[in-house]
């Protein structure tokens, strides 16, 4: 995300945020973190993980100790139904864990998908479930094109729980039919098409006594639970702005070979129009197959398709393009980085949105769409002294600006986000890696920037601050270790396999207390038995969904929305669409 970072400076970044966090882990302020050493008068959970490292060695604590889930051992993997197997049913596929959740059946009313779900991808994410069981094994698995037969058949195939991978609109449709059969639901994000929706969602859930599990993985990605951590020890100082981005190129001219092209539908779509193949290449404007398209051309196909909220075959491989369909860049990918600032922030609610936004690459003849190619949003969030933030702060003027941009025409800077403290710097590139670097004090030469490697002052008592050591000269102690035959940051899935996992875990733990969910919250306004409710659970999805969804509104009208208190209740009616949606 730094245009102008060398390797070298790229270098000392990541080497200063291992420095800093084995600083504050050794001085006890790293719950994700475990250091060597045992002390057997205070034995602790993670105890087992210091056998063997030497005294002040650091490594991250696994996944599964830090999201409280490592009692699983032993467990039988919850039966799991996956709707939607298309791109993110692919990954959710390629990174779940059997041990954990069992795909028992499949369901997608689009054949190619249900194809591409078993035989997976050469290179990529999408394994498919051949690989991951062994094609005897996979065999066992129920295909189904049908959402109420699938659930017809819950019982006999001793259904649990699902995984929901569809299109947006569809979401809260799906989740309450399987609530309905009582079934778990973990739902990929955005959590819904309308804010409403998400309240429904979430009542349906607590009516019936179920979990409710939303997409957002970032909630279980321990490389932002290290990043998160260090920020709240203050080593970055007063945050007064972050900046998230994901840039694409989508740009360049679609070809097929004349075999690809052989797959094509022709002819007129159900709604009269051609299918044509796209003129770009873009993975939210696929070519139409005749696989997919020949179940509704045939009789009563189009009835079948139109009630499943389509309008078209395109509209159904194409849905991202469509307001109704989808969210656009905000739903599917802002909605990620909006959800990490938010994180970083203390799950503040944000104060008001204003942007733009809008077509300003493609149209017709170049893959036309309703939804926005480009976005440029900026949030005001409270900082910890504002009223708003919870504090009992007065101070109205304390405020953090978190911009948000994508396009699709330029691939030039990674995604992520730049989280930027008067005392520091921290850049999240493309959830793998983070970058620390401290701020240079006035008239001190050496004392920070690009080139400076850094410890942490203070890190055992009092408020943590960072110093400068060298120029490329090595901090005052051992930085991370790397656990054997384990990512030094436990993120190859970025928290994909986490979340599912934990889902699983929590549908266990409420069967061994009598199968119904319990969502008593305490004074504080925290779920009672919150260790066994998901992270990202109704009501944080929501307020993701709100700030995406909100965004889009300020960039249609084109002016600054300040955000009502009201939306973020789930017991109250109020909703950013009863004022600022647009009008039919």
């Amino acid at each position: 995300m730094a245009l102008d970072l060398t390797p070298e400076q790229k270098a000392a970044g990541k080497a200063n945020f291992e420095q800093v966090t084995g600083d504050l882990a050794r001085a006890g302020k790293m719950n994700s973190m475990v250091t060597g050493g045992t002390d057997p008068n205070k034995p602790d959970r993670r105890d087992v993980l210091k056998a063997g490292l030497a005294a002040g060695a650091v490594v991250p604590v696994s996944a599964a100790v830090y999201y409280g889930y490592s009692s699983w051992k032993g467990s039988r993997a919850v039966r799991t139904a996956l709707i939607g197997t298309g791109d993110e049913g692919g990954v959710l596929v390629g990174d779940h864990n059997p041990e954990f959740n069992e795909i028992v059946a499949v369901c997608d009313i689009r054949p190619s998908n249900l194809d591409r779900i078993f035989e997976g991808e050469k290179n990529g994410p999408r394994k498919g479930l051949n690989n991951i069981y062994g094609k005897a094994s996979a065999k066992n698995i129920k295909r189904y094109d049908d959402v109420s037969k699938l659930l017809a058949d819950a019982k006999s195939l001793g259904l649990e729980a699902v995984i929901i991978a569809t299109p947006l609109h569809t979401h809260d449709v799906i989740a309450k039919a399987c609530m309905d059969a009582g079934l778990h639901v973990l739902c990929e994000k955005l959590m819904a098409r309308t804010i409403g929706k998400c309240k429904e969602m979430i009542k349906y859930a607590k009516d019936r006594g179920l979990l409710l599990s939303v997409g957002h993985q970032r909630h279980y990605s321990t490389l932002y639970a290290h990043a998160l951590e260090v920020i709240q020890n203050g080593v970055l100082g007063d945050i007064k702005h972050i900046r998230a981005q994901w840039p694409r190129n989508n740009s360049w001219p679609f070809s097929a070979t004349a075999a690809e092209k052989e797959k094509f539908a022709t002819g007129l779509d159900i709604n009269g129009k051609k299918f044509e193949p796209p003129e770009l290449r873009d993975g939210w404007c696929k070519p139409v197959l005749k696989q997919d398209a020949e179940p509704f051309l045939a009789d009563g196909g189009a009835a079948k398709l139109k009630e499943c909220g389509y309008d078209s075959v395109t509209e159904l491989v194409r849905w991202r393009l469509y307001e109704k369909t989808g969210g656009g860049l905000m739903a599917e990918l802002g909605s990620h980085q909006l959800d990490a600032s938010s994180i970083i922030l203390g799950h503040v609610h944000p104060i008001a949105v204003s942007g733009i936004g809008g077509k300003f690459f493609y149209g017709p003849g170049k893959n036309d769409r309703e939804s926005d190619d480009g976005v440029f949003v900026t949030f005001e969030f409270p900082g910890p002294k504002h009223p708003k933030a919870g504090k009992g702060g007065k101070d109205e003027s304390d405020i953090v600006i978190v911009t948000y941009s994508s396009f699709n025409t330029n691939s030039f800077e990674d995604y992520g986000e730049c989280i930027m403290g008067s005392r520091g710097t921290m850049i999240i590139s493309k959830e793998a890696e983070v970058y620390l670097y401290k701020e240079p004090e006035p008239g001190k030469a050496g004392s920070g920037g690009r080139d400076t490697r850094v410890t942490v002052s203070g890190a055992g008592g009092g408020k943590a601050a960072m110093e400068s050591t060298s120029t490329w000269g090595g901090g005052g102690g051992a930085a991370i270790s790397k656990a054997p035959g384990a990512s030094a940051w436990d993120t190859p899935v970025r928290g994909y396999r986490t979340e599912m996992e934990h889902f699983a875990y929590c549908v266990r733990e409420w069967q061994k207390r009598g199968g119904k969910v319990d969502y008593t919250k305490n004074e504080k306004g925290e779920f009672v038995h919150k260790d066994i409710i998901p992270r990202c659970h109704g009501e944080v999805a929501m307020a993701d969904a709100i700030l995406a969804l909100t965004s889009n509104m300020a960039m249609a009208k084109k002016e600054r929305i300040v955000f009502e208190d009201a939306w973020f209740k789930v017991d109250e009616a109020a909703t950013p669409e009863d004022k600022h949606a647009k009008k039919a």
